[in-house]
Order: structure tokens, then C-alpha cells, then sequence
């Protein structure tokens, strides 16, 4: 019983005992966990009384508590500090967890007895048990889940569904594990300091320490984010090391060898294919979009058509601008360097010299935590008591302004070569009334780190990305629900990025910005001249952007469009016929993510048919921007309203029927197309 997951944390706010935890503790607690939960599961199952929503519904939400603990702290850890131990478990445990999940999903008797909880929903009257509008929103999404999952299929196809489930997810960390090292593998060493000029000194002091940490004293290293482009590529001026680094990041996953991803996209998008025509369905897209609010791959098709050619003819206008200016051929390791330029020339916008007016500590403290308290009335207080899985990551207290506690967010600012590359969140600890338990949320970010006593100064996109994740942050904070199920950001795959990507909105608030936009060094507020410039700027590059983002979208749609039997071969080949089909070919513009490097949609998460949803959210997110700015902005009634009819619910209520809760209507296209430039 020394296990610390055995037990709930005694921490402030149930944070998960990091300084206690072995990697030993793992398996046992997973072991048992699982253990656990089938034993609460046949309790429900063989109950002989009829169904009711206290004897069904109740213990299968409070199932699972053990498992919850070890499997939020241990897939935490893979992603954000993990090691060859961790990364052999996690494998290892793949086709365990899916095989334990689809024995509850795949339950007969459970199932039977959601099914007929549904059934009875019409019938309820108001003094029924589960009558009020979040526990009849239960029953609805468990029968939706668990009949897309399969439960209603007969023993012999349950069996196949199994087998499926289990080699899908040996297969997924595979892929994770793989562009993990390849992606480490593929760091560009630089030898001679020249070869960095146009980096700022922190980068280059960043570059250096990311060598030294790798033993490679002297030199420098270009460690690779998660997208195709990289963000030295914007400053270097050396044509042939930019043309380094973009090979490099290019070439992840696919140099064959024992990182080499191809075969397992191949194998995955088959295994499938398969999968969901012994689900029923047309297609992996169709299962899963079957779920998500736009319904149908068609849907999402009509979407990305209406945008995919207005953004490559947009793209083909700024290349031939870009080629104007450069005197030669535009290629993809060309093209941040020169449309900076070209926004300099056009705009006379430097987004470089912003970046000494981006202090990570201020920027945080000045200005992700100071907008959210205009908006929403609550502060930040630094917990350094509260030890966190990693001595970068830092722990602050989030309170109400009437004094009541909101929850722990936590910050993992800096890359290192234990990280996956990216940036996102994910909940340590998810609030439920029903659980009593509080939430703890954590943002993890990818910024170089300089040497030890050096200032971390952040570019424009690194700012933004910060904005944007913290907006999932406060989803997870917020939500305040009765059941697990609905914790925090559990809502729709597709609806999910559009308060991160409100949250966005605020980095340029003039209110906002003015309080933490300061130089390092000489405390000089930034010239509102650079704003204006970035705003007047706002649609250039949008051809680009909006077409590297679509050939992903339209990739993923593509791989998952695939029948079982799909005479499919070649990864590149299939890659550029469906770009070439969306009319988004162009070599200068590569697909943000290409198939063997595409964590998103072939590792754990979970946006397989569903990188989509980034754009179908920006829908949504454009035309609430308009709604804050024809309504005062950044005050308190407007971040309560957003908190209380959208934060707030977290995943108990149908996401559409909040946003139009909230907007007073559906959402309307105009200002997403009006934002991109695409009308």
C-alpha cells in the first residue's frame, strides 16, 4: 500500500505526489486500477433490479478513480518529461488501456442498461431522478458513445472490435515514440556562430545552451518544433542553413530506418478503414465526424473546398511578391524569411523588434494573468510550496475575487529533449461536484530556454500560442459540472479550440497589451506604432497561412476517406495526390504537417479526422471576437457572460446550444472570411 496513487493526494488541491512517484509505481497502479474499475462495472452489471439512474448512471461516473489518478500523471509525464522507461511502458500498456476501455464500452449488460435509461428519457417527468437538464445530457452522450463505439454489435464483431482497438493503439505510440527520437535526431548542429546572423542574441544563447545540455560544447543546436516551418526560419540569413533546418524538419519520420513512420501510417489508416466498416460506417472520417457537430465528412468538405482555392490563389499572389523582392525562386525555406521582409516593405512591420517587449515573465504576469482577471475578477498567486513533475514547471494558486479558490494552474514553459514537440493542455486534476474534487490544469510551451541568469524574451507567435493555450486553460478551470464525464474541456473535438482561440483576441488589447509590452531593458512602453502596423498587416501572409493549415486539414480528411482495401503503397505519392486534387500543391507552401510527422491525427491525440476542427472553430471564434468588440471588450460583464454561458459548462450542455446561449444565434461565417482575407 506505499503506491502513491493507491490513495487520493492529501496536497493542496489533490495535487498528484510528483516528489514521491517511481517510475515503478506505474504499472501496479495501472494494474490495479483496471482491476478496480471491472469490479465496479460488474457490480452495476449485476444488479437485478431494473435500471435507474443512481444504480447506473451514478457508480459508472464514480468508477475509475485509481485509473483516472496513475493515467493522468503517467500520459502527463510521456508527453512533457518522459524517458526510454516511460516511453517502453507506455507502448506496452497501449493495447491493455484498450482493451480495458472496450470491455466497458462493449459491456452487453451495460449497455442495456444505459440503452434503456435512454429510451425512458420522454417519458421523465419533472420530478424524476434525472430529470434536470445535466443528467439527462448524461444518458444522452453515454447511449451516443457507446453505440458509436460498437456496444450494439453482436459477440463475434466485438471481438474483431477489440483486436482492432488494441493494434491501433500499439501502433499510435509507436508513432509518438518514433517522431519523438527522429525529431530529436534531426536537431541541426551549427559549428560557427556565423551561421546563426540574423538571430537575436537570446536565441543564439539558447542555441548554445541546447547544444552544451547535449555535450556538444562550442557549437549550437536548431532544435525542431512540432509544424513544418520553424521559427528561426524567419531571421536566418544564411540561405543553405535555413535550407538545413526545413530539410530537416521535412524529413521526420520518413528516413526509413527504426524511426521511420511510413509503414505505420499506412497501417493505421487501413486498420481503420477497417475498423469503421465493422462499425457500420462509410469511412474512419464518417465515424468519427458522426459525433462531432459538423455531423458529416461532407460537411467539413464543403467547409475546406469553400476556403482551400481563394487561399492558394491568395498564396500565389504573396509568392509572386516574395520573388519580386528575393531575385529568385521562392522555395519553402524561403518563404518566413522573405515575406518578413516583404511585410517590412509593404507595412514596414518588423515583428523581430518586438520581441524585446516580450518578456516571458511580464508577458504572463502583465498580460495573460492580467486580462483574465479584467474578464473574469480572478488572480494568481505563485504557489513555490506546490511541487510540480518537473523543476521548470511552475504552480500558481487561481482565486475568485470573493475569495473562493478556482483551482491550480500550472506552467511548463521551456522545450527540452523530454518533451514532445508542440503546445497544449491537459488536466491534472478534473473538477466534479459529484467527485468532489477541485481542478488543477497545466500548459505546456515549447520555448527555447537561454542560459542560466539570461532573459526569456518570446516571439510574437510564441506570445500568441501562450494566449491561446491559456484559453484552454481557463476552459479547464471554469467549467463547473455535476458529473466527470463533463469536466473542464470533455466537449465536442470540434468545438473545443474556439475559447483558446478567443482568448487570442486579448494579446493585442490595447488595455492589455500597454500593461505588459515593456522593453526589458529600458522599460519603454512598445510603440503603438508597431500595433498599428501589425493590424493594418493583418491579412498579409493569410494566403499562406490559411493554406498550409487547409492541405493539413484536407490531408487528414484524405487518409481517413480510404476504404480497407485501398491499393495504397507510397505515403508520398498519396500525400501529393491529394494535395494536387485540393489545388494545394504548391512545393513553396508545404502542408503545416505531413503524414509521417502528423501527431495530431496518427499518435494519441485524438484529432485523427478531426484536425478539421481548428478552422470550424475559428467560425465560431471570429464572430465572438465581433460580439466583445461591438459590446465594450474587456470588462467584467462580457467575461461573465462568457464564463457563466460557455466557460463554464464545460462539456454538460450541447456546444452549439451554449454558443447560441451566449451569441444570441448561430454562428456566422463573414468574419472568419472577412479575418483571412478570403472574400
Amino acid at each position: 500500500m506505499t503506491n502513491p496513487f493507491f490513495e487520493p493526494s492529501s496536497l493542496p488541491f489533490g495535487m498528484p505526489p510528483f516528489a514521491s512517484i517511481q517510475d515503478a509505481d506505474y504499472r501496479p497502479a495501472f494494474d490495479k486500477g483496471m482491476a478496480d474499475q471491472l469490479a465496479e462495472i460488474r457490480g452495476i452489471t449485476v444488479h437485478r433490479d431494473m435500471p435507474t439512474f443512481a444504480n447506473t448512471m451514478i457508480p459508472l461516473e464514480k468508477s475509475g478513480q485509481l485509473l483516472e489518478r496513475v493515467a493522468t500523471v503517467f500520459f502527463n509525464k510521456t508527453s512533457a518529461d518522459g524517458n526510454e522507461f516511460t516511453s517502453a511502458l507506455e507502448e506496452e500498456l497501449a493495447p491493455l488501456l484498450s482493451a480495458h476501455a472496450d470491455s466497458i464500452r462493449l459491456d452487453a449488460q451495460l449497455y442495456w442498461r444505459i440503452k434503456t435509461l435512454f429510451e425512458q428519457l420522454d417519458t421523465l417527468g419533472p420530478d424524476d431522478e434525472y430529470a434536470d437538464a445535466e443528467s439527462r445530457y448524461l444518458v444522452e452522450r453515454y447511449f451516443a458513445e457507446y453505440t458509436i463505439a460498437g456496444a450494439a454489435l453482436d459477440d463475434a464483431q466485438k471481438q474483431k472490435l477489440r483486436e482492432l482497438n488494441q493494434q491501433l493503439s500499439t501502433l499510435n505510440a509507436r508513432f509518438e515514440k518514433n517522431l519523438l527520437a527522429d525529431t530529436n535526431d534531426l536537431a541541426v548542429v551549427i559549428d560557427d556562430v556565423v551561421e546563426l546572423d540574423g538571430l537575436e542574441s537570446g536565441e543564439i544563447s539558447a542555441a548554445a545552451e541546447a547544444a552544451r545540455e547535449r555535450g556538444l560544447e562550442g557549437k549550437y543546436l536548431i532544435t525542431l518544433i512540432l509544424p513544418s516551418g520553424q521559427p528561426v526560419l524567419s531571421a536566418l540569413t544564411d540561405r543553405a542553413v535555413r535550407e538545413r533546418v526545413m530539410t530537416a524538419s521535412m524529413q521526420r519520420g520518413s528516413r526509413g530506418g527504426v524511426w521511420d513512420n511510413s509503414q505505420l501510417v499506412l497501417d493505421i489508416t487501413r486498420l481503420r478503414a477497417e475498423r469503421a466498416t465493422l462499425l457500420g460506417f462509410d469511412s474512419h472520417a464518417a465515424w468519427v465526424i458522426s459525433d462531432e457537430t459538423a455531423k458529416t465528412p461532407a460537411a467539413v468538405a464543403a467547409m475546406l473546398g469553400r476556403l482551400a482555392a481563394p487561399a492558394a490563389r491568395n498564396a500565389l499572389a504573396e509568392q509572386a511578391d516574395l520573388e519580386a523582392l528575393a531575385g529568385h525562386p521562392i522555395e519553402a525555406h524561403d518563404w518566413s524569411f522573405y515575406s518578413e521582409k516583404v511585410r517590412k516593405a509593404t507595412y514596414d512591420v518588423d515583428t523581430a523588434q518586438m520581441r524585446p517587449y516580450f518578456e516571458a515573465e511580464r508577458v504572463l504576469q502583465d498580460g495573460v494573468f492580467f486580462a483574465a482577471t479584467k474578464l473574469y475578477g480572478v488572480t494568481f498567486s505563485e504557489r513555490p510550496d506546490i511541487t510540480a513533475y518537473h523543476p521548470d514547471v511552475r504552480v500558481f494558486e487561481v482565486t475568485n475575487d470573493d475569495g473562493t479558490e478556482v483551482g491550480l494552474y500550472t506552467l511548463d514553459l521551456y522545450t527540452r529533449d523530454s518533451k514532445r514537440g508542440g503546445a497544449w493542455m491537459n488536466s491534472l486534476i478534473s473538477q466534479s461536484e459529484l467527485m468532489g474534487h477541485p481542478v488543477i490544469v497545466t500548459n505546456n510551451l515549447n520555448v527555447p530556454k537561454p542560459a542560466a541568469g539570461e532573459t526569456t524574451l518570446l516571439t510574437y507567435d510564441e506570445v500568441n500560442t501562450l494566449f491561446h493555450e491559456f484559453g484552454h486553460a481557463l476552459h479547464g478551470l471554469f467549467a463547473r459540472v455535476v458529473y466527470p464525464r463533463f469536466s473542464g474541456t470533455n466537449t465536442f473535438r470540434d468545438f473545443v479550440e474556439f475559447p483558446s482561440q478567443v482568448n487570442e483576441m486579448w494579446m493585442l488589447w490595447p488595455e492589455v497589451l500597454a500593461n505588459y509590452a515593456v522593453h526589458h531593458q529600458t522599460g519603454e512602453p512598445m510603440p503603438q506604432e508597431f500595433v498599428d502596423k501589425i493590424q493594418a498587416s493583418s491579412a498579409f501572409n493569410e494566403g499562406f497561412a490559411t493554406s498550409e493549415y487547409l492541405a493539413a486539414a484536407i490531408l487528414d480528411q484524405a487518409w481517413h476517406a480510404i476504404a480497407p482495401d485501398a491499393p495504397i503503397a507510397d505515403v508520398d505519392e498519396f500525400e501529393a495526390a491529394a494535395l494536387a486534387a485540393a489545388g494545394l500543391d504548391n512545393p513553396a507552401v508545404p502542408t503545416r504537417y505531413s503524414s509521417t510527422y502528423f501527431q495530431h491525427v496518427f499518435a494519441n491525440s485524438a484529432y485523427d479526422a478531426g484536425y478539421y476542427s481548428y478552422i470550424w472553430s475559428e467560425v465560431l471564434d471570429a464572430d465572438t471576437v465581433d460580439w466583445f468588440t461591438e459590446n465594450g471588450g474587456l470588462t467584467r460583464a462580457n467575461g461573465d457572460r462568457f464564463r457563466q454561458r460557455l466557460l463554464g459548462v464545460g462539456g454538460s450542455k450541447d456546444p452549439l446550444e451554449a454558443f447560441r446561449d451566449f451569441r444570441g444565434r448561430d454562428a456566422q461565417i463573414q468574419p472568419l472570411l472577412d479575418r483571412r482575407g478570403l472574400n
